[in-house]
């Protein structure tokens, strides 16, 4: 007997009460973080330099830099600049020396002048996997994955297994140290404009907004006060490879880190599950798994995405164009990179991320009810009223992309 769209979409939000999944630390059996090796994309080019297959052009770091970039197709114009001592370098980060961070989707790179390059890379078992190293004379530097990050990087913030964390915080003019920060331990496109970028700058037609970029605090009578911080007064542009921190740039960076968190404690929720059914989910079980999945496939489909700025957005056009460069489209021409920034980030609200290696690699357990959520959250009758943001178009539009780039059948 076939079910009504909406009884089969009040079953499946039945089910989603949370349930009491045994937890393993990611240390240990069944996730072996530390022991398993990792096949995310720069342990592969690792292996490559070591085996004298590959090597990063130039003797000084910003050539160097740019080489690295170029080898896992990051575009420069990612560039975003932090200025608050947050992150394991924080002794060399300053005002007058911010952080870079450049990204893609399965690659993030961290530089800071005079320091180590970081890399986090997105390996679909074990999620972001963190390694540090010295840029190097003869351009094979040689890496190791770092224990220290995960002192941040398997907190709360990431539900205790290894992901990605963004701070907001007012730093000092002199130290870089945190006076104040905002949105602890969370992550992703729901939090709010007002709430984000605090020690971070930003570039462009959104130098001053509705953020916390840009903005330093000295202390005053026990507290501190604000003063603004415009970009390149307290360093030296030439020390990176372009002049932006641009707020596009930031918003993609903030979606991403959010969808990787949630891929990465799906996998290793699923892979608890597994190990304490011996290789089947229990019953028992089975909530707690179809909690995690509705909240992927709420934030695959920007549920609750925090609103823009007044008046739109407007990248940085470099930007705008690496972006559209990694367009995914089907026979209709439509694609999940289609813009909108006008109420909201995108045309279709999407995520392109679904087309990564961690979505398509999620463990047949958990994809199942992901896929399903996606379903039923676009249905055009009987779809949850959570979705009711969804404009019937949009969702007719969405199931085209899906079924057209293979995702839905």
């Amino acid at each position: 007997m076939r079910l009504p769209h909406a009884l089969l979409a009040s079953l499946f939000l039945a089910q989603c009460a949370l349930g009491e999944i045994p937890v393993h630390r990611f240390s240990e059996t069944p996730h072996s973080y530390w022991t398993q090796q990792p096949v995310d994309a720069f342990s592969q080019w690792l292996g490559k330099m070591r085996a004298g297959q590959a090597v990063l052009e130039g003797r000084d770091e910003k050539t160097q830099l740019r080489s690295l970039l170029k080898v896992f197709g990051i575009s420069e114009s990612s560039q975003l600049l932090v200025y608050s001592a947050t992150s394991l370098q924080s002794g060399l980060i300053l005002p007058s020396n911010p952080r870079a961070l450049y990204f893609n989707e399965e690659v993030y790179v961290g530089y800071v002048p005079g320091g180590r390059f970081e890399v986090s890379a997105i390996d679909p078992v074990l999620g972001p996997v963190f390694y540090l190293f010295r840029p190097s004379a003869d351009g094979r530097p040689e890496a190791a994955r770092s224990e220290r990050c995960m002192n941040c990087h398997a907190g709360r913030t990431s539900w205790g297994v290894p992901g990605f964390v963004a701070e907001s915080v007012i730093a000092t003019a002199g130290s870089g140290a945190s006076l104040d920060g905002f949105r602890r331990e969370l992550a992703g496109h729901t939090i709010p404009l007002s709430e984000r970028l605090g020690g971070w700058h930003v570039t462009g037609a959104h130098e001053h907004g509705e953020h916390l970029g840009n903005i330093l605090g000295d202390s005053e009578g026990g507290s501190y006060k604000r003063i603004l911080n415009p970009p390149g007064t307290r360093f030296a542009w030439e020390r990176y490879p372009v002049q932006t921190s641009d707020l596009f740039a930031h918003l993609l960076l903030e979606h991403q880190i959010g969808f990787h968190n949630l891929i990465t404690l799906s996998v290793y929720r699923t892979r608890d599950a597994l190990a304490a059914g011996g290789g089947t989910v229990r019953a028992e079980d089975q909530a707690a798994l179809d909690e995690i999945a509705w909240r992927l496939v709420r934030y695959l489909l920007f549920a609750n995405e925090a609103a823009l700025p007044e008046g739109g957005l407007k990248p940085d056009p470099v930007l705008q164009r690496a972006f559209f460069d990694r367009r995914l489209v089907g026979s209709s021409g439509a694609s999940l990179r289609d813009l909108d920034l006008k109420a909201k980030l995108f045309r279709y609200r999407c995520s392109y991320m679904i087309y990564t290696r961690g979505f398509a690699a999620l463990p047949p357990e958990m994809k199942q009810r992901v896929l399903k959520g996606l379903s039923i959250a676009l249905r055009e009758d009987g779809a949850p009223a959570e979705f009711g943001y969804l404009p019937l178009a949009e969702k007719r539009a969405i199931r085209s992309i899906l079924r057209e780039t293979h995702v839905l059948p």
